[in-house]
């Protein structure tokens, strides 16, 4: 297969015991059923489809993207940008395209990591894992922050204001609970980038306020968070 060296295994115990929804997107139809197939003996719920634009309406439902960057309707690249700019959707590269600059291209653009074919199967799974691991990590134990009628449960990441559960996406709760864990504190962007998204390199100034903007109208009020201009921002009340 073009894209595979290895056979896969069906002996992977931890993909086995918790599969992931994987969306596949790769032109090559004996590639992409090839390696769809692999995907479900090791316990995952893999679908494929083989354009950008596919890409791009599918992707929402999935828990992890494999991207090849060569595609007939839109450049990879394209895609992985407009998926990272849209969320934070686990994303690997899985491409031809082997160069140095390819490779940092990839990862600007929001690769989450980037796999060079022909890899071999189980490097693919490790590196899926690892992925997973880091953007999805298990909660440490923490006690709960309650302040005023807003409520944090670390342990189960779950948020209520007033009793009312709030669901909120794994980046917006990330960045409540950096705000509402130092509540006498200004955070300033650098901080959020930093801790929340884990790159202060590149500026996410839109991406941030438009986290907090989403977070302020699922809370109910514009007071939670409170903007320090030129500065970050604090926790406030509700």
């Amino acid at each position: 297969m073009p894209g595979e060296r290895t056979e896969p295994s069906a002996r992977h115990g931890s993909a086995r015991r918790g599969g992931w929804r994987v969306l596949v997107v790769e032109a090559d139809p004996l590639a992409a059923e090839r390696l769809v197939q692999g995907l479900r003996r090791h316990g995952h719920d893999a679908v494929r489809v083989d354009t950008g634009g596919k890409a791009l309406r599918a992707y929402r439902s999935a828990d992890m993207v494999l991207l090849d960057l060569d595609l007939p309707d839109l450049d990879g690249l394209e895609v992985c940008r407009e998926i990272r700019t849209a969320g934070d959707t686990p994303l690997i590269a899985v491409t031809a395209r082997g160069t140095e600059l390819d490779r940092v291209l990839g990862l600007q653009s929001g690769a989450d990591d980037y796999l060079v074919k022909p890899y071999g199967f189980l490097e693919l799974i490790a590196r899926m894992e690892a992925v997973m691991r880091r953007v999805r990590p298990r909660p440490a134990v923490a006690r709960p922050i309650s302040l005023g009628a807003l409520r944090i449960a670390p342990g189960c990441r779950e948020v209520s204001v007033h009793g009312r559960p709030v669901e909120l996406t794994r980046k917006e709760y990330d960045l409540l609970h950096l705000l509402a864990s130092q509540p006498d504190a200004v955070v300033s962007r650098v901080q959020i980038e930093r801790q929340v998204w884990g790159n202060a390199e590149v500026s996410r100034s839109r991406t941030i306020d438009t986290h907090v903007n989403s977070l302020r109208n699922k809370l109910g009020s514009g007071t939670w968070i409170v903007t320090v201009r030129g500065v970050g921002f604090r926790f406030g009340h509700g």
